[in-house]
């Protein structure tokens, strides 16, 4: 111990000196059926994994890595948020403009709640008990109160809302894909709270926040990463992603912080101090897999991809064609930081 103690010292102790992990592919969770998807997110207690998919909500146990069940009829379903002190999860469904209401233990739809145009990203705040179903095309947010399923607001947000994030002190943060902000929610008064420009970025998508030491991460569309002070709404950093990225996330305790490209990489990014971050690795994944959750109790990340066709050409009705998922090759790669 004294030795460690004078190398730190000598090195001045940076967290990156810290067991710093190198993350692989570690395996991949195959499931059937066809059609493309969306977020997904981890109960970590009860080692569950919910992954949109288009028409469905697909349950993955993840102590055997092996499909549990399937929640039908979401149609356009984009998200899910967990309440597990409530033993309730909520489902985006964009082409009915609905949040579906389902019990985790049962996996039974108990209510439907009428959202904005195209529901789209999702989250649980803690503190208030209220559910934030962000309107991707009516560009606003529904309020739900988890107690009563009842919609107790409906927040203006003058622009395309994309993923959000609650910080267990009342607010939610929010991308604004379209005029390139992090927005500001105060879940107490339902209220919009701040809107921010995000520095050098384009297109925000993916989010993720260090709630301790009060920074928000935003992953962009012109392969960057935009740090924010979430007090304040200055600009902290900004570094290099890959391209096609989708989604974000941060692991407290390695104080590492991730970001899914569709290309086919991992960008990982480490905290050294709240104003200090270095790329540390970029891992090669699979093409498609663009969006992914982190298990809080694991630290293990799923990313959801497929083999992917090549893109019809553009066309005036069909402007900007995507990559259509081949039948059955769906999988979640779980990586795991050595």
């Amino acid at each position: 111990m004294k030795r460690i103690g004078i190398l730190c010292l000598l090195a001045a102790c940076t967290p990156l000196m810290a067991a710093e992990a190198s993350y692989t592919v570690d395996a991949r969770i195959a499931l059937s059926g066809e059609g493309g998807w969306d977020d997904l997110i981890v109960d970590g207690k009860a080692q569950r994994l919910y992954v949109a998919r288009a028409t469905r909500v697909a349950v993955i146990d993840l102590a055997s890595a092996q499909g549990l069940a399937e929640i039908p009829d979401t149609p356009g379903v984009h998200a899910i948020a967990l309440a597990t002190d409530l033993n309730r999860g909520y489902i985006t469904c964009g082409q009915s403009n609905v949040v579906k209401v389902f019990a985790l233990d049962s996996r039974a739809i108990v209510a439907t709640v009428q959202a904005g145009d195209g529901p789209d990203a999702i989250v649980y705040e803690p503190v208030t008990q209220r559910v934030f179903a962000f309107n991707g095309r009516g560009h606003s947010a529904t309020v739900i109160d988890a107690h009563t399923n009842l919609v107790v607001a409906t927040i203006a947000l003058a622009g395309k809302p994309e993923f959000s994030r609650a910080d267990g002190r009342g607010n939610v943060f929010v991308n604004i894909e379209d005029t390139s902000e992090l927005a500001r929610i105060d879940a107490h008064t339902a209220a919009l709270t701040a809107r921010w420009p995000l520095n050098h970025c384009q297109g925000p998508s993916g989010l993720a926040i260090d709630a301790v030491h009060r920074r928000g991460f935003s992953t962009c569309g012109n392969e960057t990463l935009a740090i924010t002070d979430l007090d304040t709404g200055a600009a902290v950093a900004s570094l290099p992603i890959g391209r096609g990225v989708d989604g974000a996330a941060f692991d407290p305790e390695s104080q590492t912080i991730f970001s899914s490209n569709g290309e086919g990489t991992l960008s990982i990014v480490r905290e050294l101090t709240p104003d200090r971050y270095v790329t540390s690795q970029t891992l090669v994944t699979q093409r498609g897999a663009r969006t992914m959750a982190l298990d809080p109790t694991t630290h293990r990340l799923y990313l959801p991809t497929a083999q992917l066709t090549p893109p019809v050409p553009a066309s005036a009705e069909n402007p900007h064609p995507r990559p259509v998922p081949v039948p059955g090759t769906f999988v979640v790669l779980m990586i795991q930081g050595h």
